[in-house]
């Protein structure tokens, strides 16, 4: 069985390629500043940021000075903890497609030291990287390596990627970081299924009628629109992190907390999800692309008029789909997976709805029992399980109430955000919470027959206003199952 690299006592290179583009201002060096603010770094840890910049030192630390306080939350920032922060950070003036660059960079690490390569760049670069670092000497057993996502467009590409970066690195060395792995409230829905024994009896068919997950934006595609037009809602969310979420809702539960117990059974998950035929797909996918309407209170363009974008684009924003897994604990559950741009808020939620009681003795008809498991990831995190109870008053009528777990009033302990939590798991060389290469596979041989249906169909995305939540098709696919969205109940 594969096991993480351990960790040790040594000192720690980060080095950061894409060093001052976006993700690492607006999430990685901010994480990173919040894990030296609370001594999880290792006390010899040097972070290296990358880039084709000429700077020196004063330069590189007069740009980050600028642009990375305000994703900083201020009652956290500390004048005093911010300059030992930039003692850490060196920059290193690198082309990552230039392996005689890659000499200056051995020459900044420290010796003896343990490695993790963080790759917030293109997937075309990461092969070319990989490569360098090894004819540079800076790849040994105990280096690691991070792949931010799209790790591939299809299958095949996916399959490409890996073979790549597997060439110089083994699989426990690598980490595919999926950020929704590193939500609290994600890691928690772990320990309430396999920490309590309240649920376990009731998580299965027949007594659970439906499964749904959204990810909901409300914002549109913004800066990202080059980039999104050639990737589409499908590839963006549902390949990625609400198939991750899938995992970890209809998992079985793993023998331990080993990294390869539990994406084991994550893997088992994907592996069992039912293949879509191309009128599987006609008539259980939904696919959508915003138009102009209001969102936030302002007024929102519709996609084809957002800059970048080509008038004729047939990208979807938004999918709606119902899925099935096929295997005793999940038959005839209907999974509803659900994610877009421009909808009414931002949200991502998963429901777990229980089944409709076989008879009642109540007359009240006003109300159906309604049983819910209800999971919110953001924006606000907590847990809310809803049942029936009386009014208040004569007779019996009934109404839905719900028992509630504010995660952040129950814990006093400050929640790290899901980038700062996994990098300190990179450190530290624990993968529980990073894909491995089947799983990432899997995942694409699932989605991409469905990507390739809607080709075949030939159907252009269905619009709907932005600031609302969906086409119309996506309530009618629940209604068909006797459910409705949470929104829409």
């Amino acid at each position: 069985m594969a096991t993480s690299p351990s960790p040790s006592s040594a000192p720690l290179d980060l080095v950061i390629f894409g060093g001052v583009g976006d993700l690492s201002v607006r999430k990685l060096l901010p994480a990173l500043y919040m894990a030296h603010l609370h001594n999880n770094l290792p006390a010899a840890t040097r972070i290296h940021a990358l880039g084709r910049q000429t700077w020196d030192r004063k330069g590189f630390l007069a740009f980050i000075g600028e642009k990375v306080p305000g994703f900083i939350e201020q009652k956290h920032f500390d004048d005093g903890v911010w300059a030992g922060f930039l003692d850490r950070l060196q920059f290193t003036s690198v082309d990552a497609t230039k392996a005689e660059d890659f000499a200056a960079l051995a020459a900044a690490m420290q010796p003896g030291s343990d490695r993790v390569y963080y790759l917030a760049t293109a997937p075309s670069l990461f092969v070319g990287i990989c490569a360098n670092l090894h004819g540079a000497g800076l790849i040994d057993e105990r280096a690691r390596v991070v792949l931010e996502k799209p790790l591939g467009h299809d299958l095949a590409s996916a399959r490409q990627i890996n073979d790549d970066v597997g060439r110089y690195f083994q699989e426990q060395q690598i980490f595919r970081i999926d950020h929704y792995l590193g939500k609290e409230t994600v890691q928690n829905l772990m320990v309430l299924r396999f920490g309590n024994s309240i649920f376990e009896p009731l998580w299965r068919s027949p007594y659970i009628k439906s499964v749904q997950i959204t990810v909901a934006e409300s914002v549109g595609v913004g800066s990202r629109a080059g980039f999104y037009d050639g990737t589409g809602a499908m590839r963006d969310m549902i390949q990625n992190h609400l198939l991750q979420l899938l995992c970890i809702v209809a998992m079985e539960p793993p023998v331990s907390l080993d990294p390869d117990a539990v994406r084991d059974e994550k893997l088992k998950v994907l592996r069992s999800l039912r293949p879509m035929t191309v009128a599987d797909v006609a008539k259980d996918t939904v696919r959508g692309q915003y138009t102009a309407g209001a969102s936030n209170g302002e007024a929102a363009l519709g996609y084809l008029q957002e800059a970048n974008i080509p008038a004729d684009s047939t990208t979807e924003t938004f999918v709606a789909l119902k899925a099935h897994i096929n295997n005793w604990r999940w038959a005839n559950v209907p999974i509803f997976l659900r994610t877009g741009k421009r909808m009414a808020a931002r949200q991502s939620e998963i429901v777990i709805e229980f089944a409709d009681l076989p008879f009642t003795i109540f007359s009240d008809s006003a109300h159906r029992s309604v049983n819910r498991l209800m999971i919110r990831l953001q924006p606000e995190e907590h847990i809310q399980l809803q049942m029936m109870a009386k009014e208040p008053g004569s007779g019996m009528k009934l109404r839905p109430v719900s028992l509630n777990l504010d995660l952040e009033s129950a814990f006093t302990e400050r929640r790290a955000e899901a980038y700062e939590r996994l990098l300190i798991d990179v450190t530290k060389g624990r993968l529980t919470h990073f894909m491995r290469r089947d799983e990432l596979e899997a995942a694409w041989a699932w989605v991409e027959p469905i990507i390739d249906g809607w080709q075949q169909l030939g159907e252009k995305p269905k619009a709907y206003t932005a600031g609302s939540w969906g086409p119309a098709a996506s309530s009618a696919l629940m209604a068909r199952e006797g459910s409705a969205w949470v929104e829409e109940a």
